[in-house]
């Protein structure tokens, strides 16, 4: 016959042989859920069932790094701290690496708890679980923990991989976004400019990034008279380049049946305004030439001046309003008038030009850009584009820090 230490020992090894089965088909319904992406309020509460119901843990507090904090999502069991208390506590436990009874610890909330059970990768910590309340058997304590550590790091591994998919999603979304963007913008700016014998026009377009938030335009009204245009509107993406898309729409035929500068550019802030509900804006400088009376008309609407330059003296175009989308109402509507002489010509350019990743503003600024219209103004408009842009590259050690757009007009 056994004996009864036999007996009691075969009793033991099946009791640990069946709580061994219990923990890998725990194990393996989280790892089938996991592949089968539930969603993480799911996972929490397999965890908390399992330690609840299986491993008669009492009480847990479960805290996760977010974005550079950590954040509790389970708490159960006893009176529930705030999550900046807990943190707190578990920092103290740093340079622990595994679980750690905290039942005699010096602070008074960590004392409350059994065992701390931290999560690294690295040196880096992912999460931090304290347990209490915990019934368990001296002989099998150390087997539980074991569980309840590979559990945890099982579900972290889980989350952070959901975050890694998020990340990658949202990473191909704004990739996506900026490609819709990039052909939106491609079909705005004009492929090929104006030419003909009354005016000469030269332009250079350079996006800060992929896509920019300048535009450009330029359009014959009728036999005597042509429009242009040069914008920045605010912000990037597909909604900015959307945005310019309707203002170029809303530009063309506007001015196809408008006379007056003024009433084209208060349309267009009640447009914009509509369309964004203030959160964006548009700076641009537009102007009309009559051949026949040689007249410039031209409202700047918060934008770069445009300059004007005739027999070796230059003017800044400065009269107009302010931007665009940002007032129900512009507060002010002027628009200039100048006689333009034969061979005039005019430069229009967006901020971008005057503002670079190193501070130069002894080397470039606005009385600069004058001189160096003046020096070079009987340049072609190409040929002037293309000097100025050589003139920075050689005075200024940085890179502009917004797109650039330059578009330059010589006028018969």
């Amino acid at each position: 016959m056994q004996n009864i230490e036999e007996i009691s020992g075969e009793d033991e090894l099946i009791r640990l042989l069946l709580k061994r089965q219990s923990e890998l088909n725990s194990l393996l319904e989280v790892t089938r859920a996991i592949n089968k992406n539930i969603a993480t309020p799911v996972l929490i509460q397999m965890l908390e069932v399992i330690l609840q119901n299986y491993l008669q843990v009492g009480k847990l507090r479960f805290l996760i790094e977010h974005d550079g904090s950590f954040v509790c999502i389970s708490s159960y069991g006893g009176e529930v701290e705030s999550t900046k208390l807990l943190h707190v506590a578990c920092k103290k436990l740093n340079k622990i690496r595994s679980f750690a009874s905290v039942s005699g610890h010096d602070d008074q909330l960590l004392k409350k708890y059994d065992y701390f059970i931290p999560i690294y990768h690295k040196s880096k910590a992912l999460a931090y679980a304290l347990i209490g309340d915990f019934n368990t058997t001296e002989e099998m304590l150390h087997n539980d923990l074991n569980f309840i550590q590979t559990l945890i790091n099982v579900i972290v591994v889980a989350l952070e991989n959901k975050k890694l998919f998020r990340e990658r999603m949202e990473s191909e979304r704004f990739k996506r976004e900026m490609e819709l963007a990039q052909e939106v913008q491609s079909m705005l700016i004009p492929l090929r400019l104006h030419k003909e014998t009354g005016v000469e026009i030269g332009a250079k377009y350079f996006p800060h990034q992929n896509i920019g938030g300048d535009y450009f335009d330029f359009m014959r009204i009728n036999e005597n008279e042509f429009l242009w245009c040069i914008a920045d509107v605010s912000g990037k993406g597909i909604s900015a380049a959307l945005l310019m898309a309707n203002f170029q729409a809303s530009l063309r035929a506007w001015a196809t049946v408008e006379d007056d500068l003024t009433n084209i550019v208060d349309r267009l802030n009640q447009i914009v305004l509509g369309n964004t509900k203030g959160e964006r804006f548009i700076t641009l400088f537009v102007a009309k030439y009559n051949e026949q009376t040689r007249k410039l008309n031209y409202i700047n609407a918060g934008h770069n001046p445009s300059i004007l330059y005739c027999n070796g003296e230059a003017i800044s175009l400065k009269l107009g309003t302010t931007m665009i989308g940002a007032f129900d109402e512009l507060p002010f509507l002027n628009q200039g008038e100048v006689d333009v002489e034969p061979g005039s010509l005019i430069f229009n350019y967006t901020d971008g030009l005057m503002d670079y990743d190193v501070p130069a503003p002894k080397l470039w600024n606005e009385d600069k850009l004058i001189k160096f219209v003046i020096d070079n103004g009987e340049l072609s408009p190409d040929k002037f584009n293309q000097t100025l842009l050589d003139h920075l590259h050689l005075i200024i050690k940085g890179k502009p820090i917004d797109d650039i757009t330059l578009l330059t007009l010589r006028i018969s």
